[in-house]
């Protein structure tokens, strides 16, 4: 028996013309060969599986052909070509980035560019996956790939152009590969399915390109597995359910229930979906697009943008039909909040009913939103500037006496209620402006001469006289400043409040006054520091309240007690302690001598 070879190496182009759906590349390249216009560099980039090894397999074989075509085709008949297809030629070089990417193999690669082709006229060094290769090993690259030897040419590939260094970009030319589009691939499997006569329906194979998102060797890989699996035969139901695809009649019917509001269909359908083993986000998924294409075949414009089983286009149109663009926008963003929390929720398939229950009544919510016109309502913005509300206040009236022009003016101010019950005031009280009314009393500035007793009078005398003994009136007392005896009696009276342990760091404290508002506390040990620093907040304020001052500040200061005594040898280095060592024991410095030894100074 034959052995077996994957239809993506069985069928692997051989010339520039059996590449699929890279007529931009091939064509230039072509005319490069035939103009003899060739760069030194090639950088190929572009998704996987777009044939961007092949197209460099075709360059290397094709430029050292014998016999070149006219049209910049390899010949495949001389020597060289034969030598190329049965992969025994020497003038071919493939590294492979992704195992090869240090510097010691970049260099040993340079070493063989120094050596001429045996036969033909290129070298050509293919370097797969290139953008794998280490910064360092890039850098070590980049003197021969910016001069190399005439013989030399380098064809790098990559998916991943963004990883390649700027200084290797500037030095190659540069070709983009596209995805292979889903007619191309179909073209290319039915060409394939005819070659090993496989009985393959077209839809089945417009699935299978579909999911393999214009990579060809997926497209090849997907064919074979299927071919396998149904013993030779590819149909449309089969290639659904070996690719776990969710057939779109699902989501015709899923679609109808919710339109209808027929929330128990649209249920018992997603449990017929899910017990076919279909997970939610799949679902969820399959019915985004499923909507994305109904949005699409509303325009005849966009009809391009619909990629869907050949005669199924109809049925998207009739559908799309009957269906208002208003829902089928709400739609589309309700499934996709509802695929973004997917991964989110703890019960999945209460996340997804929970979204179909918001499209059973979407249409209603819809209905609600519109007036009667038919038209949405949306929400009024207001462009222009809005006015600031407020409350106008009653402004304080000044009027003067009936007095001569040399008198004062006088302010008419409403006697406040009395109080139901007695207030202590601490502070000299603020009287707030009140409206006037008829009941008023005259209170005329301090310092002018028309009082009772014919002189002037202090704040606490006229609160004295206005409300007598309704209410007692404290005088704050003036601050004090630091004193050391008093000082001294308020810290004893918090000491004995303390236990005995603190009390005792207490009394062994020195006190002294440095400036009027501050005095520092000197002890013994940080031990005791940290005892006074504890009660900090309590004794400052204790000492402020006995000075009446809320500006007093302490410091504590801790003497520099007796330095601790420290042996001699641990005063010296390494080199003294040698010298005293040698001193004492002569023989060290004998056995250092002749064992030739190098003090670690």
């Amino acid at each position: 028996m034959d052995k077996f070879i994957v239809s993506a190496r069985k069928y692997r182009p051989q010339a520039f013309d059996t590449v699929v759906g890279q007529a931009h590349i091939t064509t230039t390249l072509k005319n490069a060969i035939r103009n003899n216009q060739l760069a030194h560099a090639f950088l190929f980039c572009g998704p996987r599986g777009v044939g961007k090894t092949t197209c460099a397999r075709i360059l290397a074989k094709t430029i050292n052909c014998e016999n070149q075509q006219p049209d910049g085709e390899a010949c495949n008949t001389c020597h060289s070509c034969k030598s190329f297809n049965e992969g025994t030629s020497l003038n071919i070089h493939e590294l492979d980035a992704a195992s090869n990417n240090s510097v010691d193999d970049i260099r040993s690669l340079v070493e063989q560019v120094r050596f001429a082709p045996q036969a033909g006229k290129y070298k050509v060094y293919i370097v797969d996956e290139v953008h794998m290769l280490s910064a360092s090993a890039f850098n070590a690259f980049l003197k021969t790939l910016e001069e190399p030897p005439s013989y030399a040419i380098f064809i790098l590939a990559t998916t991943e152009k963004h990883k390649i260094l700027p200084t290797i970009l500037s030095r190659c030319q540069i070709f983009d590969f596209k995805r292979i589009t889903t007619n191309d691939t179909v073209e290319h499997l039915e060409e394939i399915v005819g070659k090993e006569e496989i009985n393959a329906e077209k839809a089945a194979l417009q699935v299978i390109a579909q999911k393999s998102e214009g990579c060809m060797r997926d497209a090849l890989s997907i064919l074979d597995k299927i071919v396998s699996f149904t013993s030779g035969t590819v149909t449309y139901q089969n290639t659904l359910e070996h690719l776990n695809i969710l057939d779109e009649d699902y989501y015709f019917r899923l679609l109808d229930a919710l339109v209808q509001q027929d929330m128990a269909g649209a249920m018992l359908l997603f449990d017929e979906i899910n017990r076919k083993g279909f997970e939610g986000d799949l679902v969820l998924n399959g019915f985004a697009e499923f909507i994305r294409n109904l949005l699409v075949s509303k325009d005849a414009k966009a009809a391009a943008l619909l990629d869907v089983v050949e005669g199924m286009q109809s049925k998207y149109t009739d559908t799309a039909a009957k269906i208002s663009l208003s829902y089928l926008v709400s739609a589309l963003n309700i499934l996709n909040d509802a695929e973004i929390n997917f991964k989110m929720a703890r019960n999945k398939r209460l996340h997804v009913e929970l979204c179909l229950i918001k499209l059973n009544f979407l249409q209603q919510a819809i209905e609600l939103a519109s007036d009667n016109s038919g038209a949405v309502v949306k929400k009024k913005r207001i462009d222009g500037p809005v006015a600031y509300r407020y409350k106008s206040l009653q402004s304080l009236q000044v009027k003067p006496q009936a007095a001569p022009p040399t008198q004062e003016a006088k302010l008419f101010v409403e006697q406040p209620p009395q109080p139901a019950k007695k207030e202590k005031i601490i502070e000299t009280p603020k009287v707030e402006p009140q409206p006037v009314t008829t009941s008023a009393t005259v209170l005329k500035p301090f310092g002018s001469g028309n009082n009772n007793n014919g002189g002037k009078k202090n704040l606490l005398d006229v609160l004295k006289a206005k409300y007598g003994d309704e209410y007692q009136i404290d005088v704050v007392k003036p601050a004090e400043l630091l004193d050391l005896d008093k000082l001294r009696v308020c810290w004893e009276k918090y000491t004995s409040k303390l236990t005995s342990t603190s009390a005792m760091t207490f009394k062994t404290a020195k006190l002294a006054v440095e400036t009027e508002t501050s005095f520092s506390v000197t002890v013994n040990s940080l031990t005791q520091q940290k005892f006074i620093e504890h009660e900090r907040m309590m004794l400052i304020d204790h000492i402020q309240q006995a000075f009446c001052n809320p500006i007093i500040k302490f410091s504590i200061k801790v003497e520099e007690g007796e330095k601790p005594d420290i042996p001699q040898h641990m005063l010296l280095n390494s080199r003294q302690r040698f010298e005293k060592i040698a001193a004492m024991y002569p023989l060290v410095k004998e056995l250092k001598e002749k064992l030739k030894l190098e003090i670690d100074y």
